[in-house]
């Protein structure tokens, strides 16, 4: 299969694997389904044979169906209507916690163990298909679209990484962002290191093209210091130049985060950015770190280094003051997050974006940022996850749906 997608033109490496799966396992369609930027629903890519699914278009909202079970539990669902119907089997197709979307297929009988774990790895493979091809082609850019993006909209999406979750032995981390109507310029980013694991939050003063342009001198000056192996206050110290010497006229807040890999130390740098919330024990406290001014302001003004209390088990969440507007006065994100406590980070996040959303009523004052990040400590020395692990479980087997456990 891996072959067969190298030897492919990149725009037609699903369809090849497709077409594969289909013969070997005697489906009658098999198709993959990326999910898009928002998390809320996917698209139809790549596929082999046809069948009835009722779907109305092409791209398919995810609430209340199959596939979002599968996502949020990264467990493969087995739906068997019965005597002479096809059974429908739906995998995750995961890599380090980023879930890059769904392999589904129609089959003439229920699968057996061995057809499932076949299906496991396929899914597992299938990832780093995708990986390797979504640089050479817009198709799997296309397919995350829900809706065309502005010039602004663009430029932000560009300066996200890649994938928006990454699980280690240490940590699992994962990032959510829901533009405003007019985009507000923020971002999030993160790293991993042999040593360390550094993560960032920006907010962009203004909006639409101006503030994207400003986010982008900013990400691109903490980046660039970041990879020649600046501390926190050099990186700091970097982008506030970088935005006081391009003339332009703004600012930008963030925070900066670097956690060691080898003693669990933190080194934590706000500037003028909302705080950080921490989840311990079941309860959620606000910390409260030394503020200094954010990036570009035409003052006098230096960055400090200070310490953050993080102890394996803890969550942390970093947010953009979109998550606390006006129009979403009325969430309380203390309970959410306790609430939303044993789903994975990537599930947290979404859920705590969706009620923003839904408390906007679908409109945003501004962008409402996310990242969410959970400390295991620097004791564990293999991440928890393993995709594709659970389909031999004899409970995927089961018609019904799983139940929702986060991981």
């Amino acid at each position: 299969m891996l072959q067969a997608a190298e030897t492919a033109p990149p725009t037609e490496s699903l369809d090849v694997v497709a077409r594969i799966l289909k013969d070997r396992l005697g489906a009658v369609a098999v198709s993959f389904l990326i999910t898009d930027f928002t998390g809320s629903s996917v698209v139809r890519l790549g596929a082999a044979g046809s069948v009835e699914t009722g779907e109305q278009a092409r791209r398919i909202p995810l609430a209340g169906t199959v596939y979002d079970d599968v996502i949020r539990t990264q467990r493969p669902a087995v739906e068997d209507a019965g005597p002479g119907a096809l059974v429908q089997v739906v995998a995750p197709v995961t890599n380090r916690g980023d879930a890059i979307g769904l392999l589904e297929l129609f089959l003439p009988v229920a699968p057996d163990t061995s057809v499932l774990r076949e299906v496991g790895e396929a899914a597992h493979a299938l990832a780093y298909v995708v990986i390797a091809n979504r640089s050479f082609t817009d198709l799997y850019q296309w397919g995350r679209r829900t809706l065309p993006l502005s010039l602004a909209a663009e430029i932000q999406h560009r300066l996200l990484p890649m994938s928006l979750t990454c699980e280690a032995a240490q940590f699992a981390v994962a990032g959510a962002l829901e533009p405003a109507d007019h985009v507000g310029g923020d971002t999030f980013d993160y790293v991993l290191d042999r040593d360390s694991v550094q993560l960032s939050i920006t907010d962009a003063m203004g909006h639409d093209v101006r503030a994207a342009l400003l986010a982008t001198l900013a990400v691109g000056a903490l980046r660039r210091a970041r990879r020649a192996g600046a501390d926190l206050v050099e990186q700091a110290r970097q982008a506030d130049r970088a935005l006081r010497g391009h003339y332009q006229p703004g600012y930008v807040t963030g925070q900066l985060l670097r956690i060691s890999l080898r003693d669990g130390t933190t080194e934590f740098v706000n500037a003028g950015h909302p705080w950080p919330l921490r989840l311990r024990d079941g309860q959620v406290q606000e910390i409260a770190p030394e503020v200094d001014l954010p990036f570009g302001v035409q003052a006098p003004h230096d960055y400090r280094v200070q310490a953050l209390d993080l102890r394996p088990g803890d969550r942390l969440v970093m947010l953009s003051d979109g998550m606390l507007e006006r129009n979403v006065k009325a969430l309380d994100l203390p309970d959410i997050i306790v609430r939303t406590g044993a789903l994975h980070p990537r599930e947290a996040a979404r859920s705590l974006i969706g009620a923003v959303v839904d408390a906007g009523e679908g409109h945003l004052q501004d962008d409402a940022t996310i990242i969410c990040l959970d400390w295991h400590g620097i004791s564990h020395s293999q991440r928890d996850a393993d995709t594709g692990a659970s389909l031999t479980d004899a409970s995927a087997l089961s018609p019904t749906r799983p139940a929702l456990d986060g991981h």
